[in-house]
């Protein structure tokens, strides 16, 4: 199972980097060979039954292609057009709690009912900036990196 990443309340699922990882691999391998499960879950170090489900999902969310048996994986849209939002997005990266978590508040304590007032416009603010950082960055920008 892939591992939960906590920074200050924010938890991000390990599934989102393993997922890059993933595309990165097959745009960079598949003009050379075939890019098979095993292949990708040795580059990812990781178990091949998690990276068959994050194949799933990426195939579910229409970014890559499977041919089942040792067929191999194909990115299913041009590597500019995939971003690192879409990878987010597609292995629903941010548990389903939501990407900030509030620690229980004391409902006795006036301050303490103000904090989601206070806090919940610049955390949102926060997250929609992750959002724009990802969306500008491509699988093909991170390929490219990685062939110089």
């Amino acid at each position: 199972m892939p591992f939960m990443l906590t920074i200050g309340g924010m938890q991000i699922s390990s599934r989102f980097t393993m997922a890059v990882h993933v595309l990165v691999a097959i745009d960079v391998y598949e003009e050379h060979s075939k890019v098979t499960s095993t292949m990708l879950a040795e580059s990812v170090n990781a178990n091949p039954v998690v990276i068959r489900r994050l194949i799933q999902q990426l195939k579910t969310s229409g970014l890559i292609n499977v041919v089942r048996g040792t067929g191999g994986a194909t990115l299913a849209q041009p590597d500019t057009d995939i971003t690192l939002l879409d990878v987010f997005v597609a292995v629903h990266a941010v548990d389903d709690d939501g990407f900030f978590h509030f620690h229980e508040l004391n409902p006795k304590d006036a301050l303490a009912q103000q904090m989601h007032k206070l806090l919940d416009e610049v955390l949102d603010d926060s997250y929609h900036s992750l959002e724009n950082v990802l969306a500008q960055v491509t699988i093909a920008d991170l390929a490219q990196q990685v062939q110089q």
